[in-house]
């Protein structure tokens, strides 16, 4: 098998003759940050040879933090950096205190509890210790430490050369929860798809229930005034924002705005033949876009979260195991999982560069072919984020 590589397509013996070490070209290189609120965080640099270049933070939960295409950002950043999950007190300012260290491409929420902080009785674990659980904004999971079981580049028996790495974040409460995410992600040297696969474990000794939320996030100059979103979108059934009073729709994307808010938009969403979802924000002036897909019988619903406003600009593609509603409202109507002792839950995404108008155009195609219409960006609408 052969690899493309700076234009020209090389197997592993080609490349010996012309590179003493495979790493100049592409890799994974284990760092350390080591100034300001940073200090101390362990991120792996994936560099794929392709263009594609992106970061994992061992010690944000194994999320992604940098996404690049040919020197180009694709990750939305806030001011906050990759600050130390030591700094972070997620029930702090009334459960809000994950929006302290909140940036990066990838924010992955769980593993419990997902959106607005919330309560609940903690009856089910059946102890005396205490009767009601706050469950922080997007959870506990969202930037705990992770264990790095291993990275590499390792050449395949089919001769391609595998970039990969594994951690394991844990969640647990003595008499309450206990979870372990397995994560494993994965790029092929010259392309420019990688894939994250989780497994979640419920490793305490009684059921738990269970919620789990990916958190997309792209920004500037992928997101721009004409920039596209693209999802096989059978119904949008709930926007935060009256439609009258909504900055911009759902498709196409607006400058920043001065002043304004956020926007989020739940959608009904149709997977391909492959029970598949694929979503994509693209930019055809820069002939650039991002396509996310992930199996529908694993996170069956998809949030949208526009933050046009001056000076945060982001947009973010949510992949959810949950409906909208309250903790409680979904815990009566049994749309929460549970999990009992011992089980395990799988869920895969993949992330492509889509390089070229030509394959913006085909991956538009295929969403058209599953869902030809775009519907409006509904009337309905809540007071709290979904």
């Amino acid at each position: 098998m052969s690899i493309p590589l700076f234009g020209q397509t090389l197997d592993r013996t080609q490349l010996r003759r012309r590179l003493a070490s495979i790493s100049t070209a592409c890799g994974v290189r284990l760092m350390t940050l080591a100034d300001g609120p940073e200090r101390g965080v362990r991120m792996l640099e994936f560099r794929a040879g392709s263009g594609l270049r992106f970061t994992v933070l061992v010690d944000r939960g194994m999320d992604v933090g940098d996404l690049e295409w040919r020197g180009v950002p694709l990750a939305w950043q806030s001011a906050a950096g990759y600050r130390s999950s030591a700094l972070n007190d997620p029930e702090s300012e009334g459960g809000l205190g994950l929006m302290r260290s909140f940036t990066g491409f990838m924010l992955t929420c769980g593993f419990d509890h997902v959106r607005r902080p919330d309560r609940e009785t903690a009856a089910h674990y059946g102890s005396p210790m205490r009767s009601e659980i706050l469950h922080p904004l997007h959870g506990r999971g969202a930037l705990t430490p992770a264990r790095l079981v291993g990275y590499g580049a390792d050449w395949t028996a089919d001769g391609d050369l595998l970039l990969w790495c594994e951690g394991e974040v844990r969640q647990a409460f003595l008499y309450s929860e206990h979870y372990v995410l397995r994560r494993r992600i994965e790029v092929m040297a010259g392309s420019s798809r990688f894939i994250v696969s989780d497994r979640l474990v419920n490793e305490a000794s009684m059921a738990a229930p269970h919620m789990l939320l990916y958190h997309l996030n792209l920004g500037w100059p992928l997101l721009d005034e004409g920039s596209e979103f693209l999802a096989p979108v059978a119904e949008t059934v709930w926007s935060s924002v009256p439609r009258e009073s909504q900055s911009v729709g759902c498709w196409q994307q607006a400058g920043p705005q001065p002043g304004g808010g956020q926007q989020v938009f739940v959608h009904r969403v149709v997977a391909d033949q492959a029970g598949t979802i694929n979503t994509a924000l693209v930019n055809r002036r820069l002939g650039v876009g991002v396509r996310i897909g992930w199996p529908k019988s694993q996170l069956p619903w998809m949030q949208q979260w526009q933050c046009l406003a001056e000076g945060t600009y982001a947009f973010g593609i949510e992949p959810v195991t949950n409906r909208f509603g309250t903790r409680s409202e979904l815990m009566e109507q049994g749309e929460i999982a549970w999990m009992q002792s011992g089980e395990e839950r799988r869920y895969d995404l993949a992330v492509e560069v889509l390089d070229g108008n030509d394959a913006i155009g085909a991956c538009e195609h295929a969403i058209r072919q599953l869902a030809p219409l775009q519907p409006e960006c509904p009337s309905r609408s809540g007071a709290n984020h979904p």
